[in-house]
Parts: structure tokens; sequence; C-alpha cells
């Protein structure tokens, strides 16, 4: 697990922690203080790195975001650990939580605003800063598992540009100025992720596509993490996909993943930005059987139930079906993780037979074969709907 806490930033911990809702993908926030208002004509003495510590530690608490970035000398202050919400977005009641919506939602302020004066010289945008400690920040934040990607486009301008839709889908970087529900402009502009390489998604068919999306909750492409990751992986080798993999699948989508199913796309007929090996509702059905996440089939994995156990190890009948039953009892602490692998072996059933006693069953009634009472009481603790 990467650092809750970057190494070697001045930790102010602020404390009121809170987790964030992780069936969002991962997400940066940029953002600049802008804690004044200058001109090309009229600039104005930049407002110093400590200064803004001292009011996100104080009475600005409640609008203070994970690190608090000085682009000219490189210092960072941290004041939340990165699974933890910040506080720097407004969040209209029963909207989207924004500075919630990921599994991380990683908010850096930069400490500027236009045409700062800077030890005797003006800077205009963010990025003719010398942006000191960038590298070092990036790093620290991709090990979180946000792509490289401007969802929304990298800012290069003071102008919104919102989309919900793209914003609880989609996860990577978004401006201030990006963020539904909110009205601030900034950043204005943002540093590059590596020195001259282009900040948008690259091209389909030139190099790998790096964004997400997300299906039936669950998230697909670079950065994605989880279990039907790794369901995906195996299922474009057993179809013959998986000539980019020097090692793996597994749970971590890579670019490996991306060019494998950007190969299985192109031989389903598709092409362009819909072969960019990023997944759709329908080549992941076709390739699935079925979209993973939010039903269960009882005929189906009462078939796994029976077939998995005397099959060959790891033999998975209904892999997409079971590996929600087994995740959920993984959750319920009845099914060690290494075995949550859509194959419903003898571990499994003997799992399922601990949930149906727990539940009241016994003798036949617990012999580990899911029935239609136990599953859709499986189901509504773990947000499964069960099916015929």
């Amino acid at each position: 697990m990467p650092d809750l806490w970057i190494p070697g930033a001045e930790v102010h911990d602020v404390g009121d922690h809170a987790p964030t809702d992780q069936q969002y993908p991962p997400k940066a926030i940029a953002h600049i203080t802008w804690d004044r208002d200058a001109t090309a004509a009229a600039p104005q003495d930049w407002c110093d790195f400590d200064s803004l510590v001292g009011y996100f530690t104080g009475s600005g608490a409640g609008e203070a975001p994970h690190i608090v970035w000085d682009p000219f000398s490189g210092r960072i202050a941290q004041l939340f650990p990165a699974d933890s919400r910040s506080k720097s977005l407004v969040d209209a009641p029963g909207g989207t939580r924004t500075n919630r919506a990921g599994r991380v939602v990683i908010q850096i302020e930069a400490v500027f605003f236009p045409y700062c004066r800077y030890n005797g010289q003006v800077y205009a945008r963010l990025t003719d800063t010398p942006c000191a400690g960038w590298d070092r920040l990036h790093a620290w934040i991709s090990g979180w598992g946000v792509p490289d990607v401007w969802p929304m486009g990298r800012p290069v301008d003071f102008t919104a540009h919102r989309d919900e839709g793209v914003w609880e889908t989609r996860g990577g970087w978004y401006g201030h100025s990006q963020v539904p529900e909110n009205d601030h402009t900034d950043p204005g502009s943002w540093p590059d992720f590596t020195p001259g390489s282009p900040p948008s998604p690259p091209a389909p068919g030139q190099t790998p596509a790096r964004y997400q999306v997300t299906i039936n909750g669950l998230p697909y492409g670079y950065g994605a993490h989880g279990d039907q990751v790794t369901e995906v992986g195996r299922a474009l080798v057993a179809a013959g996909f998986g000539s980019h993999y020097q090692q793996g699948p597994g749970p971590d989508w890579t670019d490996a993943d991306t060019l494998n199913y950007q190969d299985y796309q192109r031989s389903l007929g598709f092409s362009g930005s819909d072969a960019d090996g990023v997944p759709g509702e329908t080549s992941l059905r076709r390739l699935l059987g079925t979209l993973p996440g939010g039903t269960v089939s009882l005929s189906h994995v009462v078939a796994a139930a029976q077939t998995d156990p005397g099959a060959e190890q790891g033999h998975r009948t209904y892999g997409a079906d079971v590996l929600i039953v087994e995740q959920a009892l993984a959750d319920e602490g009845l099914l060690d993780g290494q075995w949550v692998d859509g194959s419903f072996g003898t571990r499994t059933v003997t799992a399922y037979s601990r949930w149906q006693q727990r539940l009241g069953y016994s003798g036949t009634a617990a012999d580990g074969i899911p029935g239609r009472d136990s599953l859709q009481r499986l189901g509504a603790a773990h947000g499964f709907t069960v099916t015929d």
C-alpha cells in the first residue's frame, strides 16, 4: 500500500478524517489558492506558503485540501491522509459527494495566483513558475492509482468545463473548474505529468488509452483495481487475446490489459474510439457473458457450485456471477481473499455452507449449494440482485 503521507512532507494533520466513496474511480483535483486578485498591469506580491498553511490549519480548516504546495521552493504540507476526504470542494446536499467521489480524491492547492510577484519577477500562470517539487508530488499521487489523464481536458485557461457523467465514471486529474456543483474556474494551467509528454489520452491505435469507465459500479481501464480486472484478463487469455501480458493477468489494469482488450474489440469489428482498449458494456458482456457487479443468476451459481468442485483446479463455470458471491463471502469473513477467483470450488462451497448456518439453516439445507433465500439475503447485505 502506498504511503498515506508523502515521505518528507510537512505534516499538519487537521484531523476529522472521513472515508471516500469507493464505487468511484480515483481522482486528483488541481487548485490554486488565488488568494489575491492581480492583473498584468497591477501585479501583487505572492502570499507566502506558511501563511496559507496557517489559514488551512486554522480558520480555513473547513476548506482544507490534502496538500498545500509551494511551486517556487518545492515545500509540501499535508493536512489529510490520502485515504480520507478533504474539504476544498463545494458539496451540494443530495448530489454527488464531490469531496469523496473516488477511491481516493486527493486535492492539491498550489500557492499561486495569476500575476503574482515572487522575488521581483511576475508569473502569469502556474506553469510559468519553476513547479519545484511537482515530480515528487505527482509520483506519490500516481502511486494511489490516479491515472495520468485529464478526462475533461488539461486546464489551459480560466473557463469552466463540467460534466457530471464524466466526473462520476472516469478516473484521473480534474481542475477545480471541472468539478460538478462548484463555480470556481481555477487552476488555469497545470504542469505536465512528464515534461514534453501529451497531457491528454493518446490517440487510439498509437499508444494505450489511459482513462477509466465505470460499468455496473465497477471500474475498468488504466489504473482500475479489483477482482473484476483479473476476471477480464483471464477471459481475454481464454479467448486468445493475451499476447501483451509479460506477467499476469492480475487485479491491476495496466497498458497490457488495454492492448489485449483493444485486440479483442477489433476482433468484434469495433474501430476508432470504440476500439481503444477501454471496455464498453457491449464488448464486456460478450467477453464475460454478463456484466459483473449488478446481478447474480441463482441458476448460474447453483450450476457452478455443483460443477466446479469436481473439475480441474480453478475451473469457472460462471465466473462473473461466482466472483460477486465470493467477494460477498469474503466481506463476511467466511472466505479468504485469495480464493475470490470466480471458481465455486470446495473452499467456496464450505464458505457458503457457513453462511447458510449463520442464517439458521442446518443439515442438507446448509450444504453449500445456494438457495434463493440465502442468496437473496447475501445480495441484500452486499448490493447485488438475484435473478433466476
